[in-house]
Parts: C-alpha cells; sequence; structure tokens
C-alpha cells in the first residue's frame, strides 16, 4: 500500500506526480525544483541560492511525511552544468550531517521550467 506525502511548504507538482509517496517504511521523495512555495516562483538567485531553495523543498516533504533530514538514505541531485557541482556541494553541506546520505550527482539537458538543479531522495521512515 502506498499513500501520498503532500505538503504546502514544498512546491506543488508540476506534473501527474506526487510530491512523495511513502510505502514499506520508505519515503520516495520526488525530485524537487528550486521554486518558492509561497509564491511559486522559480529561483532566479544564484545556484546556490537555488540549491538551498532545493534542498528546503526536499526537507518539507521529508518533514511532512514525520522524517528529517538525518533519516535520508540517498539524494539524486541534477544539474544543468556541472560547473556548479562545487557550490552545490557546498549548499549540501549545509542541510546533511555525517554520515552523510549515499548521493549521485548528474549532469543533464535540461529541468523542468528552466531550473539549473533539482534534488529527490530516498528516506528510512521511523
Amino acid at each position: 500500500m502506498k499513500q501520498q506525502i503532500d505538503t504546502p511548504k514544498a512546491p506543488a507538482a508540476v506534473g501527474p506526480f506526487s510530491q512523495g509517496i511513502r510505502s514499506a517504511g520508505t519515503l520516495y521523495v520526488s525530485g524537487q525544483l528550486p521554486i518558492d512555495p509561497a509564491t511559486g516562483e522559480l529561483c532566479a538567485g544564484d545556484i546556490a541560492d537555488c540549491a538551498r531553495q532545493s534542498l528546503r523543498n526536499l526537507a518539507a516533504v521529508v518533514e511532512a511525511a514525520g522524517a528529517t533530514l538525518d533519516d535520508v538514505l540517498k539524494v539524486t541531485v541534477f544539474l544543468t552544468d556541472m560547473a556548479d557541482f562545487a557550490a552545490v556541494n557546498a549548499v549540501y553541506a549545509e542541510f546533511f550531517t555525517a554520515p552523510f546520505p549515499a548521493r549521485s550527482a548528474f549532469a543533464v539537458a535540461g529541468l523542468p521550467l528552466g531550473a539549473r538543479v533539482e534534488a529527490e531522495a530516498i528516506v528510512s521512515l521511523p
């Protein structure tokens, strides 16, 4: 059985998908773009600002499911420019502490709405 996780503290899905799905003690968080949930505006700042917004959105979905970032097992980060990797890595370290989740980072040709960064996660629920 799966349960949809939805919170107004993260932006609404931009397509036919859920912000998160809980199943069998695991939460799967959909890719979170750097959209301000209060305004619906895509981040127009530098990559660090955009990465922070994506990770704040990811954290909001995790918290809506009753977990914390300490429960995150795996994160996938999508970037439209690998030159942004170091800046995003520095922001990532503001959100996660040791032992850090497993992580992958990929350069992609493009992201929805012209975003420069997106992050998704797999979380172990308490």
